[in-house]
């Protein structure tokens, strides 16, 4: 079982859609990188795995 798991996860910021589809399972103990460009929604994915954004 997958202790963080999104499924088909979207985050809006008015009409700007920061995360599209985010599909996502991490297990105990896995190490995850999280790399790509300015802008492509790092920092709100981290944000929405710790519930910091609804």
């Amino acid at each position: 079982m997958a202790l963080i798991e999104f499924k088909n996860v979207n985050k809006y910021y008015g009409d700007y859609h920061a995360l599209r589809d985010i599909n996502l399972e991490i297990e105990k103990g896995q190490v995850v990188v999280l790399l790509g460009p300015s802008g492509s929604g790092k920092s709100t994915l981290i944000r929405t795995i710790n519930a910091l954004e609804s």
